[in-house]
């Protein structure tokens, strides 16, 4: 319950002030394992994308530290993104990333649809970075599907360093889902890792219409 009124309230807000355009929401199935893999402008892109996707909820990662407040302030916080289908994470090396990975694999083997961000962090200059392969292991291990996403506006509506949204026009567009569960097993496992990260990435890349980095992306502490 609470979940679904924070939600309906955070969505009116977002309706009113943000004036959004989404457009293929339809592209994301309505039940059952799904991967919604985008690009990443901005840290409301784990509010915006979950809120645009009406017909069910959707689990994304956030650090720990948002869960991990005291005082007023601190359950508030805790209780918004637990809510609104966050789930805490730490942050910081391999082992981090990899608990990360698992955490969201056991919700997608549960049925859930989770936001995964394949640049690993967010695009300081507006390019698409190169992605990193754990979107492609998560596919592969439990056979969900991929629908990728592409956010634009996000970075005017809480620019990087900013503390908190502000009113601008965002867009969040969903392409069609991506079917990787066959044809996959006489391929070498990095190999095949590589191969669907890159197709989701171009994907992505034709939904957001962004230069292309050819490079990873580096992680900032603010992530």
């Amino acid at each position: 319950m609470l979940y679904g009124a924070l939600r309906h309230t955070a969505a009116v807000l977002a309706r009113t002030l943000c004036r959004p355009t989404i457009e293929g929401r339809e592209n994301v199935p309505t039940t059952g394992a799904v991967l919604l893999a985008s690009n990443h402008l901005s840290f409301v892109d784990s509010v915006v994308i979950p809120l645009s996707v009406t017909q069910r909820p959707v689990r994304f990662l956030a650090k720990s530290d948002y869960f991990e407040g005291t005082g007023i302030k601190g359950r508030v916080t805790r209780t918004v993104f637990g809510s609104l289908g966050a789930m805490p994470v730490q942050r910081g090396n391999a082992r981090d990333a990899m608990m990360s990975l698992d955490m969201m694999l056991d919700r997608l083997n549960e049925g859930e649809a989770c936001v995964v961000y394949p640049e690993g962090t967010r695009s300081r200059d507006g390019r698409l970075y190169r992605g990193r392969t754990g979107v492609a292991h998560l596919a592969l291990e439990s056979k969900a599907p991929i629908v990728p996403v592409a956010v634009s506006g996000t970075q005017q509506v809480q620019p990087i360093g900013a503390n908190m949204p502000r009113p601008r026009p965002f867009t969040v567009r969903f392409g069609a889902p991506m079917d990787f569960s066959t044809g996959f097993d006489s391929m070498a496992p990095g190999k095949a890792r590589r191969v669907i990260t890159d197709e989701v990435m171009d994907a992505i890349h034709a939904l957001s219409g962004q230069e292309r980095a050819h490079e990873y992306n580096s992680f900032g502490g603010d992530e």
